[in-house]
């Protein structure tokens, strides 16, 4: 069983930048590919990022490439995502997974678990 947990989520003006964190409660942490996802009121869930168990392979959504990045501490059992130039059609909450077996690249909604999210707001 994996527990995890966001924080970093807030208002913000478009420009500015916020950092989400995600702790995870496992032992095994390096084994999963973790993923961040978002969703906007009124749409479904949308890709993100995720990268690899490893830490070597980040993969990110058209949407947010070149403006956000995924990390991981595997001492700490933490993933990051440091959202740089933030618009307001970033505006969602974000969600972070976690999911055993699959590639870093895999950018599918089937993640194992998930954590209960926290709201990024972002004004024009």
């Amino acid at each position: 069983q994996v527990q995890l947990v966001e924080s970093g989520g807030g208002l913000v003006q478009a420009g500015g930048s916020l950092r989400l964190s995600c702790a995870a409660s496992v032992r095994t942490f390096s084994i999963y590919t973790m993923g961040w996802f978002r969703q906007a009121p009124g749409k479904e869930r949308e890709f993100v990022a995720t990268i690899a168990r490893g830490g070597g392979g980040t993969y990110y959504a058209d949407s947010v490439k070149g403006r956000f990045t995924i990390s991981r501490d595997s001492a700490k059992n933490m993933v990051y995502l440091q959202m740089n130039s933030l618009k307001p059609e970033d505006t969602a909450v974000y969600y972070c997974a976690a999911k055993m077996g699959v590639d870093y690249r895999y950018s599918g909604p089937a993640y194992d678990y998930w954590g209960q999210g926290t709201q990024v707001t972002v004004s024009s």
